[in-house]
Formats: structure tokens, sequence, C-alpha cells
């Protein structure tokens, strides 16, 4: 009998998934509660793979051998708490996907920054001349580039929890962990050692021949080595001159790797990626690029050559002798902390939207330089409240064009407008990437209003 494979979900992993387990001769189902976007459906016409959109049909779901599940469906779904009671398996797209290929992994997860990182690492391999491909959270599909043949010898991975919770023997032969600070905690019932437990789920089922980088310097990292067993081979990173024997150590102007071989020294002043943070970042990227064979004398001419993906302290405009940045995919706390650090010069920061809980009071002393608080959002009065005395001047807006004209009116030559929201999107706007587009077209029509 053949066996039954049900997707739910058809984003770009379930489509991806769908095709790739038709091709290996499954049976295919593929269920959406949602619609279908058209360039998802039509492709599954395209196939001939049967699908339902606007509904879950648990009779043709709880016949399934096995599930794969789209990141964003929570265990908590009535139709997949049926399917685990059922004790059909249910796991995620590269979990599927990994069984049909044999390429190695780079698999990076973390808070905050592991898009930046899993791009880095990429163009280092990619400019280094090796065989690398891209998948995972960053949008990709890996099921879908196998169902359409490519091989690589290496894939860089971005790898959210919601994907590690759906991984059962996957594991990647080199795992970069970036840092971990509450976030999505309405998936792990509010506890904070369930989204650690998650995160570590990445070295899982790693093995003596291994590779683990991770940010010796965060506390929760810190704490969930200290009570794991752990069999890899382990790399640090570390801003502590007190850590040594790290194998990216973080000092004044310069990183140092050591990741038991190739030294390296590269000098950070001139390289596109500022910040404590984007250190970690960087660190994290060349260390797994040394494991895959990217030769240490060229680390330094091939992160200078890199450039960020939108939204992510990306300069945008000039304008007045003051620089514009867009920040828009810091939607929590801790990225906002790392954005306002790398700022060297005084800032102008537009912040504001659909709060998720935050403890804005994390953020004075990092705020310290901020010179003026632009507020955007429908209800600012939380994060006004959080930094009334001691930012001087403070501003409502409610919309995009208000805030960039109200932060050029008030800018100062010298000073940076930062967009680094601190919160969700939806309370004006279609999601990040739009509130960043925004600002970025705000930002640069400057000069055309005078």
């Amino acid at each position: 009998m053949q066996e039954k494979i049900v997707i739910l979900g058809a984003g770009e992993s379930g489509t991806g998934a769908a095709i790739l387990a038709q091709r290996k001769g499954f049976s295919v189902f593929v269920s959406d509660k949602s619609s279908i976007a058209p360039k998802y459906k039509q492709r599954l016409e395209q196939e001939g793979i049967a699908y339902e959109e606007g509904l879950h049909t648990e009779e043709k779901i709880l016949d399934a051998t096995e599930v794969v599940k789209s990141p964003g469906i929570p265990e908590k779904a009535p139709v997949v708490k049926a399917l685990l009671e059922k004790g059909i398996p249910v796991i995620d797209e590269l979990e599927f996907a990994s069984r049909y290929t044999k390429s190695k992994f780079i698999a990076i997860t973390g808070t905050n920054g592991k898009t930046t990182t899993t791009l880095l690492t990429y163009h280092l391999l990619k400019e280094a001349g090796l065989n690398v491909g891209l998948a995972g959270n960053i949008g990709f599909s890996l099921a879908l580039q196998i169902a359409e043949g490519k091989e690589f010898e290496w894939v860089v991975l971005e790898v959210s929890s919601f994907q590690i919770d759906g991984f059962r023997k996957f594991h990647p032969q080199v795992a970069v962990l970036l840092n971990i600070t509450p976030d999505h905690l309405d998936r792990y019932n509010y506890r904070i050692e369930e989204y650690v437990d998650s995160k570590f789920g990445l070295i899982r089922n790693m093995g003596a021949g291994d590779v683990f980088i991770y940010n010796a310097d965060d506390r929760l990292i810190a704490d969930g080595l200290g009570s794991r067993n752990i069999r890899v081979q382990e790399r640090a990173i570390s801003a502590d001159e007190k850590k040594g024997d790290a194998a990216a150590l973080i000092r004044q102007g310069e990183l140092k790797l050591n990741n038991g071989g190739n030294e390296v020294l590269l000098e950070l002043e001139n390289l596109p990626l500022k910040g404590r943070h984007n250190s970690i970042n960087m660190a994290g990227a060349a260390l797994a690029a040394l494991e895959a064979g990217v030769k240490p004398g060229r680390l330094q001419e091939l992160l200078a050559s890199f450039k960020n993906a939108p939204h992510r302290m990306q300069p945008v405009a000039e304008f007045n002798g003051v620089e514009y940045i867009n920040d828009s995919k810091a939607t929590n706390v801790d990225a906002v902390f790392y954005a306002l650090e790398a700022m060297q010069k005084p800032v102008v920061w537009i912040a504001g939207g659909v709060d998720k809980g935050n403890e804005y009071e994390q953020l004075r002393e990092v705020a310290a330089g901020v010179r003026v608080l632009v507020c955007l959002g429908t209800d600012n009065s939380k994060l006004r409240k959080a930094f009334e005395g001691s930012i001087p001047e403070i501003y409502e807006t409610s919309g995009m064009q208000q805030a960039v004209s109200i932060a050029c009116r008030v800018a100062r030559a010298g000073e940076v407008v930062l967009l680094s929201p601190a919160c969700a999107s939806f309370d004006l706007f279609r999601n990040y990437e739009d509130r960043g587009e925004q600002f970025t077209r705000f930002s640069q029509s400057l000069g055309q209003q005078q």
C-alpha cells in the first residue's frame, strides 16, 4: 500500500515538501486552514497534487503515514493534537528533505541575528568558490531544491525554534547558536526553560565529529551548556579577555579566530556590519566558514564584500548631515538593545507598534545616547512612560511619513535617525518589511521636499 504524506500549510516550505514527497513516490495531500497564495496553488495544480484550503478535513489528514507541518502551526492546534494523540509522526520540512540529500549542513539559530549570520555564512562560502546552497527559515525551501535536482556540498540553513521542534533525526555538521532572549513564549507555555530547550534541540542529534559554535557570553546559553551533556566539538565566541581560549575572541577593533589549527586576526573597522552583536554574528559566520574549508587568509576580504539583507541596520539615506538607518526587523527589546549599543552618534529614535510584553526599562542605560524619541503606533503610552524623564524630547506619531518628517525636523547634523521599533508592526503596517520600506521611501524623499 502506498504511504501517504500529508502537508499542513501550503507556503514555501509546505509546497516544497509536497513536491518532493510526490516525486519520491508518496501519495500526497496538502491542507491549509487559510487561503493558499496563488503562486503556490498554481504550483500544486501543475504537479497534480491534491489540496484543500480554508479548512482541515481530519478524515483526510488522520490517515497519514507521516505529516510535514508548517513551522507556523503550533502543536496546540486541534489538528496537530489529534495527530499526536493518534501517534502519527509530525515533522518539519527540513527533517523530511534532509533524508534525500548527501549535503552537509551549517544550521544557524538564535533569537536575533540569525538571518544576517546565515546570509553572511552563505556569502563567505559562495564567494570562496564552494558548492553551497541556502535554505530554511530565510524563505527558500530545501525540499523544493532537492526535488528540482539541486545538490550541494554544503547547505546553510537559517533555523527557527519552531523548525527545530519538528526535528527527529536531522542533525547539522556545524551548528551556530547566537543568543537566546525571551521571544515567542506563547508557543512555550510562557516558560523560558522550554524555549531554551527548543534552541538546544538543534544539537540534540549531533555527535563527536560535529562542531557547535556558540556565544559563550550569553547567560542562557552558558546555563544551558552547564546543564547538558554536550557530545560535540565546541567553538566558543566571547568578548571576555578572561576567556582567552575561545575560538573567537572579540577585542577592541579586532576579531581573533582560532578554531583548532587555523589562526587569523580580522580588523573590524572596515567591515560593513557594526556593533558588538554584529561582531558575534561575524565570528559565528567566520568560524562556520573555516569548518567548511574557506581559507583563513580570505576571510577579511570576503567579510568586507558582504551586503546585509534589508531592514537590518540598513543605511538608507543621508540628508543635511543626518544618517537614516532602517532596522525595522528589530521587533523585540533585545534587538533594539544591540542597535542602540552600536550607535556612535546621538540618536533620534523611532520606535513603537504592537507591544509584545516588552520591558523597555532594559533599554534605559543603552538609550543614554538617544536625544529624541519619536513614538510610532496606535498606543504609545507604555513606551512613553518608560522613557519620560530620561529622553529629553518625545513625540507622538501615527504614521511613517509623519514620523520621518518630525525626525528630520528635530535631527541635527552629525546625528542618526534610527528606526528600531522593539514592537510588531501590525497596527499600522502589513509587516515589518512594509514598515521598513515606508521608512526608506520617506527618508530618501526628504531632499525632494525642499
